[in-house]
């Protein structure tokens, strides 16, 4: 019986308990269980509404996320919930303390704080599903509870003030609390009433939620979820945990809610920036200040994050209190016992009492690191969405200023393409980046000295001495910062070097293999990449310098103040006061460390705001009034014209514009020419390009409606200009352009507007009419399909698009792509040739529906046929049968006659302006001068006509699509990729596959850095973190030894006096404080060291690898995919694989000793440590899966957004002059969105994961915390545990995040891996090299013996059992259609296909038996796409430095370029540009006939030689080859067979197989013979 009244609710220790003879308000006991009461009611109400109400939601359809609907007062009533749940708890724990002290248990002291706890939880559940279903009358449950509640907790407060119970008692302030908070929450319930009017009102107000949930596309929900959801992104989970099962796309991520659009913040931060310019309107010398814009438009969510970032840093203060504080309690423990209170009935604790409990400090522990955590993660998640807010908004603001740009600027330089690509990519990334830190700028001072205040309040002056290290050595930090900038920086001009370099190896590697340069090159690039390495050493070593700065500060800081301590004061410092400071100081090291990167963030976010300044005032082109027909005039002139009312132009207007038509070839100009005759009309115009002087001066022109309109002129004399002009592009001086105002469409329908008709149609129908189809001298793609770049923007038809492919003969190149007109060109996708791409604008602007066509130079890379064919078919026939204007620029003069208007310019002014009949009468001595031109051009014509250029682009586009035969499979490791990547496997498979690590790439890695260093690195990174171990432990053994000496012996405490055992102490700590600072130098640097070494040998292996590969290889492989490996892989492995794989394992090591320490002192935490590996093993799979797939798709959403403002920057003109500003606007705004959602979803995603790390961590204190209370240690150990479970926190989310990053950057060592199993060349001969002649081949004598070659050694043979043999010294011709094998015969010689029967004999000896660097140095061979590298012309005459300055002037003579190179200055040491840029394609064809010449090899392949060249160039080949090589054999394979006429010897194949062999005169005989045939086509 008596156990059971043990637990009675008012405790059975006193008589007195159930007395209410004073009146039930006066019994305590009683009090508490009317507390109970709506706790109770609550509970009841809310559970069967709660569970039938998810019953019946959960049969329903998942309720879509539009259903988030806030009730006002959402984010308060939050934020008061959990109030008054930690009061509660409060109350709970000082119920139980209480309790403890009394002699039986009291369950009213805290059971009615418990159910207080539930009903609290209870209610805001309930709340949140109420919200979700949006049921607001249900609320009213919620609303008598706070009634009922706020009652009976006044009642219970009144009563304690009528016992006058003094105020520092802490069971008075709870309840004082909790009356207020019931107060507020009452507030809150009849504010909803008053807004919602659900209740007492007859009409309940509708609610529509926000627009961004309605629409579906939205799925980034940070705004819109409720607070603790918001607070930890459990709106994230459906998203991480779904990519497990499918790789995350774009449309996982949907669209940015409206509030984060680019437009959105464009528009805000364009007002503010547009009021600042107002204010410096007046000041001619101020500029309008971004700063304060920004301000204005972002100020508000960056004091927001400020303001959390505060509150996160204060909180983090009670880590090291609580630790002093649980350390101390338990010191006292023993020598405190509890003292019973007089009064049984009322034991009141004062909060000071409260205080000194262990668990409670442990629990209050735990809730000040969750809140801390979740605030940290809450500035930093309001400062990342501001800045990349800010960048949106950037982004539109440099576009839209890019579109008006004046052209003067970007040409003259004032404005490069580069710059503008700069701000795009680096400065906003400044200021976005800047803004993320930006709080930190303010929080940190406030942080370090708020730090050091502590301090000196636990250790008292000894704490300076440790703070001073730390600050002294900040600055340090800064110049190491600074210094890691500078090194970066010089690194990557190396490395654009070495990439140029290795581009142009790979462009031209079929040259450097045929002719065994490869070594040279190779060299060459070896010695920028190891001008690369030393910087790169540099920046390793700064690196690795400021991570042992990191290290060592606090270990120095730490030794500094308790040496200090020791000497100065009595005795040394006790374990709560030595852990607490610990901690401090491992809290300020943090500030420290990031304030050097923030102030750099600082300085160079100052210098991008001063550039984006430069940007944003530089000129623009004038406004656009101009093409709207300035309208006032024309009606005047209208009415002057007539005299008559504007409608009566109306009936007239069509019979008159019929006679228009039969006068036109008539017509004089000198006649006034009526308001609608002219499209265009320009008067005294003087044009500049903005320096001033007037390019064009003087200009009086019409250009006549619906009629060609041709402009001719010598080079540079100013008729792009006047196009251009024209268009508005250029400064206007002096004088006007009219545009005329009736339209040639409306004029033909007789579509009149009169004046008083509403302006409102003129508006709208001006937007079709003043666009300007024009193809630029320069053609410009967009990065699309090819029917993108025709159409433009436009509807797509279909009859429409077919006829104008056809005019621009653009058929068989489109047949030709592998996707037809689906496929990318432009810069990312194939690149075709000049006359390709010309062709494509000049289709643009035809496709296009506007009246006015401007044309410039659409001939200038087309050969004959073709700019007949667009001249007949395109110009003639299409636009006129449209009755377009067109303006026409050209060289070509034979098109004169089809003119209708003609425009000669000369220096530019106008020469003439009329029709050709005109300038014929008028004019006599140019129109001879035109028509001696004419007939030298038509002679050329005749000359032209074999060489067709056409045919040639669209043989080299056929083989850059189409590499012969199929495309072979690379090698094993790519396939194994490839399986990783394809979702056709089963699904599980692949999702392993895409969870592992690439273990195996890691080992790779490492090895590669060499074992010594690796072996090095293991072991110095273990020493280091056993040795910090080690300092912490010695600190434990020291500062415990005087609280309880009889415990623990250590070494030092055998000594005799304490004096001496006080300086054995130091001795040991500060010995272990120096180890550990030299082993952090040490482990810093082998890492970086390491990383490389890996580095350099990766490279090595790579580029030899590449360079020796067999030419198939280059035949198969994209260019952009070799030069990747050599960019962004080595850039990734160089720069960002080592620091990550240190802060890898330094994280990962910091959290195993932390679990290890906390294990010693209390082994019980073990129990605990399951549950919570498990849980963070699934967190840190889901969160890699995930992290990876948003890396991805934020990379691959950046590259689009940087091309499309390139491109722009490039095409200003011409989307000016189509009017499609607004199109390209909102396709940038568009790829600004995808990239940011992007953006944004990883932060998201990091944040999700360091919040649930965070709590993890927490979790770890709150369980080291209660097991060492309960099974306490000695009180310094005990210490050591708490602190490193303190660290655990913050290093959990890095091992993750590591891994993460880790993980996607060995992807660039597996890539770079998978070329390095690719097979070599076979370099090694079986012959020794000493058995070949030192001048062979001295004759020249070539026998083919039955051979048979094939590409690789699974594809079929493409020359089969090929007999030939060629006397020393002939000239042989090989001819045959394409794909007959010819090119794979010249091929053969240099075994750059595999020969795998038969052989080939060169005097007397068999090519396969000789080294291949031998067999290729001995002959020589011209190609058909001549290649120079850069450097000097001497150079790329001998790049082996052989042979003396004579030979090579004489090899250039031969070549008929020797006065050229003579009037080059420097001569042979001339600069040739990248690609021979340079020289025109017939000089680079000679040069590589004068490189053929310098090898003196008596043998010579030419390969199609002549192809590309005019037929100027190619009579000075067959001549030089005639008589320079007369002595010597040579093979040339023919496109054209009139070249091979002169040979000595003919082989005509076919299909691999020798057809016809013989002398031309014995097969020309044969009429129906196939070379006979091949020549009568010919002629």
């Amino acid at each position: 019986m008596r156990e059971v009244m043990e637990i009675a609710f008012c405790g059975t220790d006193n008589s007195s308990a159930y007395d209410i003879s004073g009146g039930f308000l006066r019994n305590v006991c009683f009090l508490d269980a009317l507390n109970l009461v709506p706790h109770v009611f609550l509970l009841f109400i809310t559970f069967p509404i709660l569970f039938i109400g998810w019953g019946t939601q959960s049969s329903k359809v998942q309720i879509h996320h539009n259903t988030w609907l806030h009730f006002p007062g959402h984010n308060l009533r939050w934020i008061l919930t959990f109030t008054l749940l930690f009061v509660h708890v409060c109350e709970i724990g000082e119920g139980i303390v209480s309790d403890t002290h009394l002699k039986s248990r009291h369950l009213h002291l805290f059971l009615p704080a418990i159910m207080g706890f539930v009903a609290a939880t209870t209610s805001i559940v309930y709340y949140h599903n109420i919200e979700t279903s949006n049921f607001p009358k249900l609320l009213l449950a919620l609303f008598l509870y706070w009634v009922m509640a706020f009652v009976t907790k006044t009642i219970k407060l009144v009563r304690y003030c009528q016992d006058e119970v003094p105020l520092a008692q802490l069971r008075f302030c709870i309840t004082g609390i909790m009356v207020v908070l019931y107060g507020l929450l009452m507030a809150v319930e009849i504010n909803v009433i008053r807004v919602r009017r659900y209740v007492f009102f007859t009409n309940p107000q509708k609610v529509k939620p926000p627009e961004d949930l309605q629409d579906l596309g939205v799925r980034f929900l940070q705004p819109f979820v409720n607070l603790v959801s918001k607070a930890t992104y459990w709106w994230m989970n459906t998203l991480i945990i779904s990519a497990h099962k499918k790789p995350i796309d774009l449309k996982a991520i949907g669209k940015l809610p409206i509030a984060m659009r680019a437009l959105t913040n464009y528009v805000s931060l364009k007002d503010a920036y547009e009021e600042q310019k107002k204010k410096v309107a007046d000041e001619p010398n101020h500029i309008p200040s971004i700063w304060l814009a920004m301000y204005r438009a972002f100020g508000r969510p960056i004091l927001l994050s400020s303001m959390f970032r505060y509150l996160a840093d204060l909180l983090g203060f009670a880590g090291p209190l609580c630790i002093s504080g649980i350390v101390d309690s338990l010191n006292n423990s023993d020598d405190n016992t509890s003292k019973p209170y007089n009064d049984l009935t009322k034991p009141y604790l004062t909060s000071h009492d409260f205080l000194k409990t262990a668990y409670v400090l442990a629990i209050l522990l735990f809730l000040a690191l969750i809140l801390q955590r979740t605030f940290l993660q809450a500035s930093y998640y309001v400062a990342i969405e501001t800045g990349i807010n800010l960048r949106g908004a950037l982004l539109a603001m440099i576009y839209n200023k890019m579109l008006r740009l004046s052209t003067s600027n970007l040409s003259m330089g004032e404005m490069t393409l580069g710059q503008i690509n700069n701000l795009v990519a680096i400065e906003t990334n400044q200021l976005m980046w800047f803004l993320f830190l930006c709080p930190n700028l303010w929080a940190m001072p406030v942080q370090i000295i708020m730090g050091v205040i502590l301090l000196y309040h636990l250790l008292g002056k000894s704490a300076l001495v440790g703070a001073a290290v730390i600050v002294l050595l900040a600055p340090i930090q800064y110049f190491i910062a600074t210094k890691l900038a500078e090194a970066q920086k010089s690194t990557l001009d190396y490395s654009t070097e070495r990439l140029k370099k290795t581009n142009e190896i790979l462009k031209g590697i079929k040259l450097l293999k045929l002719y065994a340069w490869e070594h040279i090159f190779c060299r060459s690039v070896e010695d920028t990449r190891m001008k690369e390495l030393t910087s790169l050493k540099t920046f390793a070593l700064y690196t690795s310098l400021s991570i042992f700065m990191n290290a060592a500060i606090p270990i120095a800081a730490v030794l500094a103040t308790f040496v200090t301590h020791t000497y100065s004061e009595e005795h040394p410092p006790s374990p709560a006061q030595a852990f607490a400071s610990l901690s401090l100081f491992h809290i300020l090291v943090t500030p420290l460390f990031l304030l050097s990167t923030v102030v750099r963030f600082a300085v160079k976010a100052v210098i991008s705001v001063q550039k984006l300044n430069e940007f944003l005032i530089s000129d623009e082109i004038g406004d656009d009034s101009w093409r709207n027909g300035d309208s006032a005039l024309t009606y005047e002139s209208c009415k002057k014209h007539t005299g008559l009312h504007p409608k009566a132009i109306n009936r007239r207007h069509p019979i008159r514009h019929h006679l228009d038509s039969c006068e036109q070839t008539l017509r004089i100009p000198s006649r006034h020419i009526d308001i609608d005759d002219f499209a265009i009309k320009v008067t005294n115009g003087y044009f500049s390009w903005g320096s001033g002087l007037a390019t064009l001066s003087n200009i009086n022109i019409r250009i006549p409606t619906g009629q060609m309109t041709m402009i001719v002129g010598q080079v540079g004399c100013g008729k792009s200009s006047l196009l251009l002009a024209i268009l508005g592009e250029m400064q206007t001086l002096d004088g006007k352009v009219h545009w005329s105002r009736l339209p040639e469409r409306e004029v033909a329908t007789g579509g009149y507007f009169s004046a008083n008709e509403t302006d409102s149609s003129f508006e709208a129908s001006r937007r079709s009419r003043y666009t300007v189809a024009y193809a630029a001298q320069k053609p410009w793609l967009l990065n699309a399909t090819v029917e993108e770049n025709i159409t433009f923007g436009s509807p797509f038809n279909k009859q429409r698009y077919k006829a104008v492919t056809d005019a621009c003969s653009l058929q068989p190149d489109i047949d030709l792509l592998p996707f037809g007109d689906q496929t990318e060109i432009g810069e990312r996708g194939i690149n075709l040739s000049g006359g390709q791409r010309q062709r494509i604008c000049v289709a643009r602007a035809l496709y296009q529906n506007t009246n006015l066509v401007f044309l410039d130079d659409p001939f200038s890379a087309l050969d004959i046929h073709l700019s007949d064919h667009l001249m007949q078919e395109g110009i003639l026939k299409f636009l006129k049968d449209d009755k377009r204007t067109l303006v026409l620029v050209t060289h070509k003069l034979q098109y004169l006659p089809h003119a209708d208007w003609i425009i000669a310019m000369k220096d530019g002014s106008v020469l003439r302006e009329g029709t050709l009949k005109d300038i014929q009468n008028n004019d006599v001595e140019l129109y001879e001068h035109w028509k001696t031109l004419m007939n030298r051009q038509d002679q050329e014509l005749e000359k032209d006509m074999e060489a067709d250029q056409t045919t040639l682009e669209r043989k080299t586009l056929r083989r850059a699509m189409y590499p012969r035969e199929s495309k072979a499979q690379l090698e094993d490791e790519d396939e194994e990729e490839e399986e990783e990547e394809d979702e056709d496997d089963t699904m599980s498979t692949a999702m392993r596959l895409r969870t592992k690590m690439p273990w195996k790439t890691c080992w790779r890695y490492l090895t590669s850095g060499g074992f010594f260093l690796l072996s090095l690195m293991i072991i110095s990174k273990l020493l280091k973190h056993s040795v910090i171990v080690a300092i912490d432990y010695w600190l434990a053994q020291w500062t415990s030894k005087n609280q309880n000496q009889t415990q623990n012996q250590t070494f030092c405490s055998k000594e005799g006096s304490i004096e001496e055992s006080k300086n054995c102490y130091v001795a040991i700590f500060t010995a272990l404080s120096a180890a550990g600072i030299v082993l952090c130098l040490v482990t810093s640097l082998t890492v970086e060291w390491m990383g490389l070494m890996a580095a350099k040998n990766l490279h090595h292996n790579l580029l030899n690898k590449i360079i020796l590969g067999p030419i198939r290889f280059f035949d198969t492989t994209p260019l952009g995919l070799i030069l990747n490996r050599f960019s962004a892989d080595t850039n990734i492995i160089d720069q960002h694989i080592p620091p990550t794989l240190e802060s890898l394992t330094r994280s990962t090591l910091l959290c195993l000793s932390a679990i290890g320490m906390i294990s010693y002192a209390t082994p019980y935490f073990l129990l605990a440590l399951v549950p919570l590996g498990i849980a963070f093993y699934f967190i840190q799979k889901y969160f890699r899966v995930a992290s990876k797939d948003l890396q991805e798709l934020d990379d691959s959403t950046q590259l689009p957004l940087l091309c499309h403002f390139s491109e722009t920057a490039e095409g200003l003109t011409t989307i000016r002059a189509f009017r499609h500003e607004a199109r390209f606007k909102q396709r940038m705004l568009e790829l600004t969105d995808t990239n940011n959602i992007a953006y944004l979803f990883l932060s998201a995603a990091n944040r999700w994961l360091e919040v649930r790390t965070d709590y993890l961590g927490a979790f770890i204190v709150l369980t080291a915390a209660v097991a060492s209370i309960t099974h306490g240690p000695t009180s310094g150990i005990m210490g050591l545990g708490l602190l490193y479970a303190l660290t655990i926190t913050n290093y959990l989310n890095w091992v993750v995040r590591n891994l993460a990053d880790l993980e996607v950057q060995m992807g660039a060592v597996k890539k770079v891996n998978s070329f390095l199993n690719m097979e070599s060349e076979n370099y090694e001969g079986t012959m020794d090299v000493s058995q070949v002649p030192k001048d062979w081949p001295q004759e020249g004598e070539i026998k083919i013996d039955n051979l048979c070659v094939r590409y690789e050694n699974n594809l079929k043979p493409v020359l089969k059992h090929v007999k030939a043999y060629i006397k020393p010294g002939q000239k042989v011709g090989i001819c045959g259609r394409t794909g007959s094998g010819k090119s794979s015969l010249s091929l053969a010689f240099f075994r750059m296909v595999d020969i795998f029967d038969g052989k080939i004999v060169i005097d007397g000896i068999d090519i396969s038996k000789l080294p291949l660097h031998m067999l290729r140095s001995r002959l020589s061979i011209i190609l058909q796409d001549p290649i120079l590298f850069s450097g000097s012309i001497r150079f790329n005459l001998d790049p082996e430095c052989k042979c003396t300055d004579d030979t090579l002037w004489e090899a250039l003579e031969i070549a008929q370029l020797k006065n050229m190179v003579k009037s080059l200055p420097g001569g042979l040491d001339a600069v040739v540009t990248e690609g021979g840029e340079n020289f025109s394609v017939g000089q680079r064809q000679l040069f590589c006939l004068a490189r053929a010449f310098v090898r003196k090899s008596s043998i010579l392949i030419m390969d199609e030689a002549t192809a590309s060249i005019d037929m100027a160039t190619e009579n000075i080949l067959q001549k030089v080859v005639m008589t320079a090589f007369a002595d010597r054999t040579v093979v040339i394979i023919a496109h054209r067979v009139h070249t091979i006429l002169t040979a000595d010897l003919v082989i005509v194949m076919k299909r691999g197989n020798i057809l016809e062999y013989d002398t031309p005169e014995h097969l020309l005989a044969q009429e129906d013979g196939i070379f006979a045939s091949f020549v009568r086509a010919d002629m």
